[in-house]
């Protein structure tokens, strides 16, 4: 991977591609239980029961790795912490991988006993800058930043199911690329490691991705099929007018009022242009213009975001939004300076991956799976789905008697989600690389 940091590779490992790290990094915060997730050797031959005993053996020693990272939150791209946390366990467990990935990603891989597919399974590790407002004794240490998405969920979820992969890899027939992304809030941690070769070495034919759902309890897990998340563009929109005394509005040209009347024509995109049948959203969420009472500016700006499951929905939306603008020197003497960003695409789920991925886990936990329809909301794995056959897996996180929501101060969830999605993934892996 291209600009990757590979550390010192053992004589041992030497053939494998990847760096095996036989110490503990001095940045890793020491966890209880030090030995406890190298699951006992002579599993039982029934996956389920190999599956849940070996979590159950690690369950503690997640939660206590869970609550560190949560305490030591880091923003897109300053994982650093979190990534040494993350290379001391695949060191310890005897996981080949290789750090400094998009800068602090970690990627690992686990061979299985045969041939066959490459299954990547991806946690992503940023915070955000939120004031944790829990009360928990193990909240954030540093002021302005949190783990309210429940990435720190994730990473803990991921190095679960690594340790139990690597106890029970004879079975599998194919390899798992453990990918631990950095930046995903940023919305720019998986271009980065797609840029620096993710996708090979060896390269991955199809991807499994989870995301914690407080708004399921935890026990259940979710699923849509198709567009399960959407697409994110932006737009900034500068109107130009003429300033002016507010006395005398004729003899100047108003770009609050031009700015306010085109804020409530894009409101007509989605009710008058894009197929009902398909999803669309326009949200203008910040707008700036003047700064005296008594003074029509020069000039008016407002920003907002675009979210669409379809392809033609997409296009639709940006070129009304494009015209409507234009339009405005005609009717409203005023000038538009269109700035419009295409983001990340919508997470596409492909019933490849989702059929036996499910199955899994009615086999691993029973029936406990519920089908949900899409979320308006986005993320980069999105930009996986688009090159190799992907599926994102929702975990129920919800606490019992609370009603959390992501990317709130108060967010609590239920940890007991980590050992169920342990249980889910693995189970997942072994059926897809059976």
């Amino acid at each position: 991977m291209a600009g990757a940091q590979v550390l010192q590779r053992t004589a041992a490992l030497s053939s494998t591609g990847l760096s095996h790290h036989p110490a503990r990094s001095k940045m890793a915060t020491p966890h209880p239980n030090e030995h406890a997730m190298s699951a006992a050797p002579g599993l039982a031959n029934d996956p389920q029961t190999a599956i849940r005993d070996a979590t159950a053996r690690i369950e503690a020693h997640l939660i206590a790795i869970r609550r560190d990272i949560h305490a030591h939150p880091e923003l897109a791209f300053e994982e650093v912490r979190t990534a040494a946390i993350v290379a001391a366990e695949l060191s310890r467990l005897g996981i080949d991988h290789q750090t400094g990935v998009a800068r602090t990603g970690v990627v690992g891989l686990i061979r299985g006993g045969r041939p066959g597919p490459v299954l990547a399974i991806r946690a992503d590790m940023d915070a955000l800058p939120i004031h944790e407002q829990t009360g928990l004794g193990f909240a954030s240490t540093i002021p302005g930043k949190m783990h309210a998405c429940g990435h720190d969920i994730h990473t803990t979820t991921l190095l679960g199911v690594a340790a139990v992969l690597h106890d029970l890899a004879p079975r599998l027939a194919g390899t798992v690329k453990l990918i631990f992304q950095p930046a995903e809030e940023a919305i720019g941690g998986m271009s980065e490691m797609i840029a620096a070769g993710v996708l090979d070495g060896p390269k991955i034919d199809m991807a499994l991705g989870f995301h914690n759902h407080p708004n399921t309890p935890a026990g259940r897990f979710d699923y849509t099929r198709g567009p399960g998340l959407a697409a994110a563009d932006t737009f900034s929109v500068t109107v130009h007018g003429v300033s002016g005394h507010a006395a005398h509005p004729y003899a100047a040209v108003d770009p609050i009022v031009a700015a306010a009347h085109l804020i409530t024509q894009l409101q007509t995109v989605v009710s008058r242009e894009v197929n009902p049948l398909q999803p669309a959203v326009v949200t203008v969420g910040a707008i700036h213009g003047g700064e005296a009472a008594n003074i029509i500016p020069d000039s008016v700006t407002f920003r907002g975001t675009v979210r669409t499951l379809h392809a033609e929905a997409r296009d639709v939306a940006e070129a009304a939004i494009k015209r409507l603008c234009a339009g405005t020197l005609e009717g409203l003497r005023v000038r538009c300076e269109v700035e419009y960003r295409r983001g990340v695409p919508a997470l596409v789920n492909d019933d490849r991956v989702l059929e036996p991925t499910i199955e899994a886990v009615r086999h691993q936990l029973g029936d406990v799976v519920q089908e949900r329809g899409p979320s308006m909301g986005a993320e980069d794995f999105a930009l996986m789905s688009q090159l190799v056959p992907s599926f994102q897996l929702g975990i129920g996180s919800g606490a019992p008697g609370r009603h959390d929501r992501l990317h709130n101060s108060a967010y609590q969830p239920d940890e007991a989600c980590i050992a169920l999605g342990v249980q889910a993934l693995s189970r997942a892996a072994i059926e897809i690389l059976s």
